[in-house]
């Protein structure tokens, strides 16, 4: 049973951490990782590879880093504090990629494209380092049985103001001229996440000292093996976790080839991306509703056949309409990939050692994050995006299979 302090300020904790989230999306929608910085960065290069790295080091950044704020998150009996002097580092670099934007006629593109990327490794850095701490106060400050629910509102409400802010950046770059159009773009975002931390830092905590870790660093890390030694459930499902994200593989090929194969147009292809957007909208709520109530584990399971299926539709797609029923299922799949998973991980172990499994569980599937779409594009250089369909396909269904077969319900655990 929650203490009665955390009933009492849930309503105003759910407000103000969706409001802290809404603008946080509002912000990245203005300087998106797969269209607003790829774009930006093309301006000073034709290197794919670099392109392409843009959203791998946002997730791997963000992934990477929280087995090693496990330690110390765990000797905290407030995570509030900590939250915040973190989350100036996931914030303050669009500021910075504001001013390199505006000065770039100036500095040259050589110099733009290096400051550009070391703001772009200290902001996912920045994201890594807070995650842990965050995670671990969301699974403070929420019972339970509505966490999925959290979290699927909080990114449905991402997703809604990011697709917005998309619409509207796509307009400034279109009319304003270089350097202004990204400066203002960066500068937007940096405003939108300063609004976001607002929100953030009213978040009501009381102090707790029950959950507290006291034994040293050395023991501290000893319980990592302890855990992966003796824990099989949450083994099986760090596998079925890195099987996932070779199940989505398949994701960021379907604009192109439904163009280069289907002869899909621009503005069929900006309805199906519509129709992702607003799926991930609809879907969060209610997959994070249905694991409170029912098994985070089930709608996990949902999200990676989806996703399976629809590599398989675009592997087979007679014709280009089928391409709205891929995104649409596309969407399911992201959604158990991420907001399933951040609330599906907050079951596995006691409440002390939960920054403990928050690390483990992001940090050993960093890898997989990079490795995965690498491999994809290697196959579809190869072999062609035939190929790389079906061993995202074949990838969902095995996440799909371990799920069902090896992983329990970790909400027993809780």
């Amino acid at each position: 049973m929650f203490p009665k302090e955390i009933q009492q300020n849930l309503k105003h904790n759910l407000a103000v951490n969706i409001g802290d989230g809404g603008f946080f999306g509002l912000g990245l929608g203005f300087s998106s990782f797969v269209t607003i910085l790829p774009l930006f960065v093309s301006t000073m290069t034709n290197n794919a590879l670099l392109i392409g790295l843009i959203p791998a080091i946002h997730n791997v950044g963000w992934q990477l880093p929280q087995l090693f704020t496990a330690y110390s998150t765990s000797r905290q009996n407030r995570y509030l504090a900590m939250v915040n002097r973190f989350t100036v580092h996931e914030r303050l670099p669009f500021l910075f990629l504001a001013v390199v934007a505006w000065f770039s006629p100036k500095i040259g593109a050589q110099t733009t494209l290096i400051l550009t990327f070391l703001l772009l490794i200290w902001q996912g850095l920045g994201g890594g380092f807070t995650a842990t701490a965050w995670q671990t106060m969301i699974g403070k400050i929420f019972p339970a049985d509505i966490r999925g629910t959290f979290y699927g509102a909080q990114s449905a409400a991402a997703n809604l103001l990011a697709s917005i802010a998309a619409v509207i950046a796509g307009l400034i770059l279109e009319r304003v001229f270089m350097p202004m159009d990204f400066t203002i773009c960066f500068m937007v975002t940096s405003v939108a996440m300063m609004i976001s931390w607002f929100f953030l830092a009213l978040t009501r905590e009381s102090p707790s000292s029950e959950n507290v870790f006291e034994e040293s660093k050395s023991e501290f890390r000893a319980k990592i093996g302890i855990i992966l030694r003796s824990d099989s459930n949450f083994r099986w499902y760090l596998v079925a976790r890195i099987l996932a994200y070779f199940g989505t593989i398949a994701f960021a090929f379907y604009a192109v080839y439904a163009v280069q194969e289907h002869h899909v147009s621009e503005w069929k292809i900006g309805l199906m991306t519509g129709g992702y957007l607003a799926t991930q909208i609809l879907a969060n709520p209610i997959m994070g509703w249905i694991g409170d109530q029912s098994s985070h584990r089930f709608t996990m399971v949902f999200g990676m056949i989806s996703a399976s299926i629809s590599a398989l539709i675009a592997l087979l797609a007679p014709s280009e309409n089928w391409f709205f029923l891929v995104f649409i299922l596309a969407g399911i799949g992201n959604v158990a990939l991420w907001t399933t998973g951040l609330a599906m991980i907050l079951q596995f172990g006691s409440d002390q050692q939960r920054p403990l499994y928050i690390g483990l569980s992001n940090t050993l599937v960093a890898p997989a994050t990079i490795l995965a779409p690498l491999l994809a594009g290697l196959i579809a250089n190869i072999t062609g995006y035939s190929t790389a369909f079906l061993v995202s396909a074949l990838g969902g269904i095995a996440a799909a299979a371990i799920l069902i077969i090896m992983v329990k319900d970790p909400r027993q655990f809780v």
